[in-house]
């Protein structure tokens, strides 16, 4: 019995048949439409979050098996505080506020436990996410900071990428007014015969 496993990262209740689960179960002449509604109902209570999962397929049967893992801790916060992402000055911008309860549950979701290593763990990539632990919540001049943080990254950006094609275009004229080397000895002759004559 020859076995082969695929692992796969899929959004939760949403993977589909195009690539990377198509283009790896194809050549082994497994039914892909079956896999992939299998993975959906077992990754459809996770919806909205990247999920890890295990193909095992047996190449002689063509039978599978699928095993989902669980998200990662920073996307299982975001799920339970509603946000789309952590903050990007981590310290001293926080994006949200977390209860004791709330870490145990994501502790428990993870990793089948909320034993004080885990909650450690949990409490660790809240804090490195901008996220307190029962700090209370969010006040609107933090939201507003949080905001105008981020607001200043974008046109810092854009800044940089206007910059950079500026650059770019500058150069190819540059390149195009630029002399050849054969070009150069031509005109400095010109310019001697001219003195010479003159």
């Amino acid at each position: 019995m020859a076995e082969q496993t695929i692992e796969v990262m899929v959004e939760g209740g949403k993977a589909s048949a195009g690539p990377p689960i198509g283009t790896s179960l194809g050549p082994m002449k497994v039914n892909v439409a079956q896999v992939v509604e299998q993975i959906n109902e077992k990754t459809r209570g996770l919806a909205g979050m990247q999920v890890p999962v295990k193909i095992v397929v047996d190449t002689d049967t063509k039978e599978f098996s699928i095993s989902v893992g669980t998200p990662p801790v920073s996307a299982l916060v975001k799920k339970e505080l509603g946000i789309e992402k952590g903050s990007g000055e981590t310290g001293k911008i926080r994006v949200g506020d977390i209860s004791e309860e709330q870490v145990k549950k994501i502790a428990r979701a993870k990793f089948g436990s909320d034993d004080k290593r885990f909650l450690t763990q949990v409490k660790g990539s809240c804090r490195s996410m901008g996220i307190t632990i029962g700090e209370g919540a969010v006040t609107k001049e933090e939201l507003k900071k949080y905001e105008e943080l981020e607001r200043q990254k974008e046109e810092e950006e854009k800044a940089k990428e206007e910059a950079k094609e500026t650059e770019e275009a500058g150069e190819v004229k540059h390149e195009e007014g630029k002399e050849t080397p054969e070009r150069e000895k031509e005109s400095a002759t010109e310019s001697k015969q001219k003195e010479e004559k003159s």
